[in-house]
């Protein structure tokens, strides 16, 4: 995450006057970057204030707060916020945050507030509880609903009520909410004591009632698309909830689940890792729930990768182990002799990619992206693999891209090929099950996108306002880039949210019609 930037107003007070003079400055990290002074009226409205500040020091939207942290009501006056001689103001400054839904955005401003764009049915209209979105620290996502995480812990929800929009049922349990967790049509809240609160579909894990009394000293969860939850526990021991027949129910490997250090999940069932580097999986069997077939090889486990239906595991010596549905990827025995020293692992929908040691790439799985045949005399000294769920993009030592799969799905980036030079970070959308694309970051901040156009792969229409780009985030079918300076640019299908033209104006950070100040 990028650093917070600080601006620290150093409030003195002439008793001969009714003004008061602020000594303002701009921290980003430990190190001050910039000063400014101005005047203030007591009369003055915070609101007023916190605007002319911004002006002085240069930065955006923020969140202005007293010496004890409390935010100022921006509606009072300076007086009446009860600011006292010698006290220190400060405006916590924080960079956009933007989460997605299938087909909305959700945009954390600066200053804490929410704004919202995109299919209403998935979130993209908050204005239901716009006035309760205020100092917004996170928002989770399910498939078509928004959860924030507020300042004092409380949690405020919108989008499709029957996946997790509506959480009126279960509101005043939720206090002092450490971190949510979706399924498609659920979440889970972790809170300060450890006890979790569930609402959504009730098939999808929005029903944790049969395991309420289980569910004490929660450490992580974990979720699969399908719709359950596994809790780790504080004691190494796991809690399952949800559909039955997608990992809901782990009874039949209770008594093994001991000990768990991580849980990984498919579109349908869960793998967890045990301390001592064994395997115990549940779930849909033929979606890698599984894993009697290699059990015995499912020692000294270090990491675990998932597809839609098949998993594979990196072990201590390099080698690997795969199961699962064949055709996405459960059967790697084409290319076993080839699974080592074995780095990393990335997944499409139905397909694995291996990064060895020597920077080469070792490919299997039925679809989406298995065969890479066709590249793989390219594909060396290879650093990192981003998936669509049909294709993968791989960036090499040199800051090429190196692209295979099905060209729909961003498999064929032939007509960029030039542009992909020193890319930064490479983001994924998947509008229909035939439609993905790509877009990558590159080093001087400009953008390239390629693949299916329903997705975003054609960002002609905005790439004169690429520039500067900081990050990207993807809704299905839709990508929203926030740049250096905290706005928003979008492109990809409308109805996945890459039309923000209704909200454009609270996504800008123009200054122009704020006052200037002297700096100091």
């Amino acid at each position: 995450m990028p650093p917070v930037l600080t601006a620290v107003a150093a409030l003195q007070r002439s008793v001969s006057q009714l003004r008061e003079s602020f000594a303002l400055n701009v921290i980003e990290g430990s190190l001050l970057t910039a000063t400014a002074t101005l005047n203030a009226d007591l009369h003055e409205e915070v609101a007023a204030l916190k605007l002319r500040a911004r002006a002085a020091l240069g930065v955006g939207a923020g969140r202005l707060v007293d010496s004890s942290a409390f935010p100022l009501d921006a509606n009072s006056t300076i007086q009446g916020a009860g600011i006292q001689n010698g006290d220190s103001l400060t405006l916590h400054i924080c960079r956009v945050q933007i989460q997605a839904s299938r087909a909305a955005f959700a945009a954390i401003l600066g200053d804490g507030r929410v704004v919202t764009w995109g299919a209403a049915h998935c979130g993209g209209d908050s204005s239901a509880v716009q006035d309760q979105l205020q100092n917004v620290q996170h928002i989770q996502a399910s498939y078509g609903a928004f959860a924030a995480i507020l300042g004092d812990g409380s949690v405020v929800t919108w989008g499709d009520a029957g996946g997790g929009g509506d959480s009126s049922s279960v509101q005043h349990q939720l206090k002092d909410v450490q971190q949510i967790q979706a399924s498609q049509n659920a979440f889970a809240a972790i809170l300060s004591d450890g006890s979790v609160v569930t609402w959504g579909s009730a098939r999808s894990g929005g029903d944790s009632s049969a395991v309420q009394d289980q569910l004490k000293n929660v450490q992580q969860i974990q979720a699969t698309r399908e719709g359950a939850f596994a809790a780790i526990l504080s004691d190494g021991s796991v809690a399952t909830w949800g559909d039955a027949e997608y990992g809901g129910d782990s009874s039949a490997v209770q008594d093994q689940l001991k000990n768990v250090q991580q849980i990984q999940a498919s579109d349908s069932a869960f793998s967890a890792i045990l301390g001592d580097g064994s395997v115990v999986t549940w779930g849909d069997e033929d979606c890698g729930g599984d894993s009697g077939a290699v059990q015995d090889q499912l020692k000294n486990v270090k990491q675990i990768q998932a597809a839609a239906a098949a998993f594979a595991a990196i072990l201590n010596d390099g080698s690997v182990v795969t199961w699962g549905a064949a055709h996405c990827g459960g059967d790697s025995s084409a290319v076993q002799d080839q699974l080592q020293n074995v780095q990393h692992i990335q997944a499409s929908y139905g397909a694995f990619a291996a990064i060895l040691g020597d920077g080469s790439v070792v490919t299997w799985g039925g679809c989406g992206g298995g065969d890479s045949r066709a590249v793989q005399d390219q594909l060396k000294n290879v650093h990192q693999i981003q998936a669509t769920a049909g294709a993968f993009a791989a960036v090499l030592g040199n800051g090429s891209v190196v692209t295979w799969g099905a060209a729909g799905m961003g498999g064929d980036s032939g007509a960029v090929q030039d542009q992909l030079t020193n890319p930064q970070q490479i983001q994924a959308a998947q509008a229909s099950q035939n439609a993905a694309a790509f877009a990558a970051i590159l080093g001087d901040e400009s953008v390239v996108t390629w693949g299916s156009v329903r997705s975003g792969g054609d960002s002609s229409t905005v790439q004169d306002q690429l520039k500067k780009v900081q990050q990207i985030q993807v809704s299905q079918g839709a990508f929203a880039a926030i740049l250096h300076d905290g706005s928003v640019v979008t492109w990809g299908a409308a109805d996945f949210g890459a039309d923000s033209s209704a909200v454009r104006d609270q996504l800008q950070t123009d200054r122009s019609d704020e006052e200037p100040l002297r700096w100091g």
